[in-house]
C-alpha cells in the first residue's frame, strides 16, 4: 500500500540570521518507522516499468537516448510529477519502492532507473570521465586523491554538483555503508539556536576544490560558495565535506581563520545528531534536493563476491531553475565536465 502524503507546511521568506519556516524542515523523530516519505509502487507502476523497459530494449536503446517521452510511465509519471514537487518545494526527500534489482539484469535495472530519472529531471555528467551514469562502488581508492563514492570510507555530510540526485540500490553492503540523510533547513535552524555566530559565517563564501575538473573556460581549481545561501526568500546550504580541506593550499586560498574551523565543526557535530538511515532494499530509488538535504554514508565492509559487494548507480539532475538558489550554488550545480569531456553512460563502475 503507498502511504506517500505530500508535505502540507506552507514556506515563509527566509534571511540569514532568522529562523526558516519551510516544508523541507524535518527532524527524525517525525521521520523513524513512518513511511509517508516511501512512494510503494502498484501492480500498476511496476507493470507499466517493466513494459518500459521492454520497448527500450526492443529499440536497442543506449541509456542517453532514453527521454521522459519515450520511456512512458501512464500513470506512474503521475505519481512522479508529485515527487518531482515535493522535492524542489517540500521535503526534499522521497523514496520510489517497489522495483527489485535482483530479478532484473544490470541493464534493466539501469534503464529503469534512467528512465524514471527522466521523469524527474534532467541528467548531467558527474566526472570528467563523461559519466552521465554513476556508480557508487568501492574501487580500492585512495579517498586522498578521488572523490569519497570510489571509496569504502565514512563521508560526511555533503552535497552533489546538482538540483537533485537520484541513488539506485543495486546492493547492499556485508555491514556498515548506511545512508543518512539530514534535513540543512533543520541543522541551519538548530545551529542558529545554539551558535547564531556560526551560522553568520557559514554564510559567507567558502573556497571548495574542484579535485581538477575544470570546466571549458575556467581556470580557477576552486570554486567560492556559502555553506548556508538564500535567493529570493528560498534557502540553499552546501555540505561541509572533504572539498573544502582540500581547497587549503591551493593558489590563492586563504587559511581557514580559527572561527571558521570552529564553525564548520559545529556544522559536521550537529548533523548527525539531525539524520536519518535510508533503510535500502535492492531495487529503491532515492531522490534528494541538494538544496536542503545533506547526506552522508558510513564507513563499511563489502562482502568478498564481486556480485555482492555494496553497489549503488547515481544520477544528478538538474530541474532547470525550479527552485531559486543563489548564483555561487547554481553556477556550479550543473554538473562535471571538462574540455575534453566526452559523455555517455557506462553500465559498470570504472
Amino acid at each position: 500500500m503507498n502511504n506517500w502524503q505530500q508535505s502540507s507546511i506552507v514556506r515563509q521568506p527566509a534571511e540569514l540570521g532568522k529562523i526558516i519556516v519551510d516544508p523541507a524542515e524535518w527532524y527524525p523523530n517525525q521521520m523513524d518507522g513512518q513511511d509517508f516519505w516511501i512512494w510503494e509502487m502498484t501492480e500498476e507502476e511496476l507493470s507499466e516499468t517493466k513494459e518500459a523497459i521492454a520497448v527500450a530494449e526492443i529499440k536497442n536503446r543506449d541509456l542517453l537516448d532514453i527521454e521522459k517521452n519515450n520511456f512512458s510511465l501512464p500513470t506512474l509519471g503521475n505519481g512522479l510529477s508529485k515527487i518531482s514537487k515535493e522535492l524542489t518545494n517540500g521535503r526534499g526527500f522521497v523514496l520510489l519502492r517497489g522495483l527489485d534489482a535482483d530479478q532484473l539484469t544490470r541493464k534493466q535495472y539501469a534503464t529503469a532507473f534512467w528512465g524514471i530519472g527522466r521523469h524527474i529531471g534532467d541528467p548531467l555528467c558527474q566526472n570528467a570521465k563523461g559519466h552521465m551514469l554513476g556508480h557508487v562502488k568501492d574501487l580500492n581508492a585512495d579517498y586522498r586523491k578521488v572523490r569519497g563514492y570510489m571509496t569504502n570510507a565514512h563521508m560526511a555530510f555533503h552535497c552533489d554538483q546538482a538540483d537533485l540526485i537520484a541513488l539506485g540500490c543495486v546492493h547492499n553492503a556485508k555491514s556498515g555503508g548506511h545512508h543518512m540523510v539530514c534535513s540543512s533547513v533543520s541543522l541551519y535552524n538548530e545551529m542558529l539556536r545554539r551558535e547564531p555566530d556560526a551560522v553568520r559565517i557559514l554564510g559567507q563564501l567558502f573556497y571548495r576544490s574542484r579535485q581538477g575538473e575544470i570546466p571549458p573556460g575556467e581556470t580557477d581549481p576552486w570554486v567560492r560558495q556559502p555553506v548556508f545561501g538564500f535567493q529570493d526568500g528560498y534557502f540553499a546550504a552546501r555540505g561541509v565535506s572533504a572539498a573544502i580541506e582540500k581547497a587549503q593550499g591551493l593558489p590563492g586560498v586563504p587559511v581557514l581563520t580559527p572561527a571558521e574551523r570552529d564553525a564548520l565543526q559545529l556544522f559536521k557535530d550537529m548533523a548527525p545528531e539531525l539524520a536519518i538511515e535510508i533503510p535500502f532494499q535492492h531495487g529503491d530509488i532515492l531522490f534528494l534536493c541538494n538544496h536542503v538535504t545533506l547526506h552522508s554514508r558510513t564507513e563499511f565492509e563489502d562482502w568478498p563476491e564481486q556480485e555482492r559487494k555494496r553497489y549503488l548507480i547515481r544520477l544528478w539532475l538538474t530541474t532547470r531553475g525550479a527552485r531559486p538558489v543563489p548564483e555561487e550554488i547554481s553556477r556550479w550545480s550543473n554538473g562535471v565536465y571538462t574540455e575534453e569531456t566526452k559523455f555517455y553512460a557506462p553500465l559498470e563502475a570504472a
